[in-house]
């Protein structure tokens, strides 16, 4: 993704998958109040 965003625009759909492998995407919590994104580095 080369794109940034502006503020207030939209972010784009995405699936990540989760620690138990499941594919989860950004659509799925579409309409939610709150959606908590963390990125870590990996596990220490």
């Amino acid at each position: 993704m080369t794109k940034h965003l502006a503020q207030g625009e939209p972010a784009p759909d995405f699936a990540l998958t989760d620690v138990s492998g499941r594919e989860i995407h950004l659509s799925d919590y579409q309409g939610k109040k709150h959606v908590i994104l963390v990125f870590t580095r990996g596990f220490v």
